[in-house]
């Protein structure tokens, strides 16, 4: 089972959750994937987690974050030993989104919010400060324009990783590292999953 957890002001109609589902979808693993839709509250979005992994059927579970939604794969996948995906994952969301204290915008939803001190102080208790490095694989690409690529690549040292050169926040390379990440999961049984520290993207 996969289960796609967005990120900061997305949903599950985000690209990356979409083009994933459907690639699951053509080949028959679409009961096998979930996106929730995560509420601003921190609390809220990990019980809307809680709820996703609830329903899924009996068997591995295989947590997909991006940015945000990394950060929480992370909390996650050390409280409950699950494995996860973290696509250009926050570190310190308590810190790299104090810039943006104030009223947001949902960018799918259209839903307005505030976003608080009460949210930094949530998300700085949930942060992991030591981690199983063979729970995870990292996947980032060094252009991204609003997160340090770096602090993700030595927050997890150790853990499978693939470096892509250029591209953005949003991992315009996500496509490319699908088949990678159903192999992480365990769907595709008959593959191998290789470790990769830096290769170029072709998308920068």
């Amino acid at each position: 089972m996969l289960i796609y957890l967005h990120g900061f002001n997305s949903s599950p109609q985000s690209n990356k959750a979409q083009v994933l589902g459907r690639y699951m979808e053509e080949r028959g693993l679409g009961a096998r994937f979930d996106c929730p839709a995560l509420p601003h509250q921190p609390e809220q979005a990990l019980a809307a987690i809680e709820a996703a992994l609830a329903r899924a059927p009996k068997g591995p579970v295989t947590l997909v974050g991006s940015s945000l939604g990394g950060f929480y794969a992370t909390w996650f996948a050390e409280q409950r030993g699950l494995r996860a995906v973290l696509v250009n994952p926050a570190i310190h969301p308590h810190q790299d989104l104090r810039a943006f204290l104030g009223v947001q915008q949902n960018l799918h939803s259209g839903e307005k919010y505030e976003l608080t001190e009460a949210h930094l102080a949530q998300w700085a208790q949930l942060s992991v400060p030591v981690i199983t490095p063979a729970r995870y694989l990292l996947l980032v690409e060094t252009g991204d324009e609003l997160l340090d690529y770096r602090e993700a690549v030595e927050k997890y040292a150790g853990a499978k990783q693939r470096v892509v050169q250029g591209g953005d926040h949003t991992l315009q390379s996500f496509p490319d590292h699908i088949p990678l990440v159903l192999e992480f999961a365990g769907l595709a049984p008959d593959a191998r999953v290789t470790e990769s520290r830096s290769r170029p993207s072709g998308r920068a």
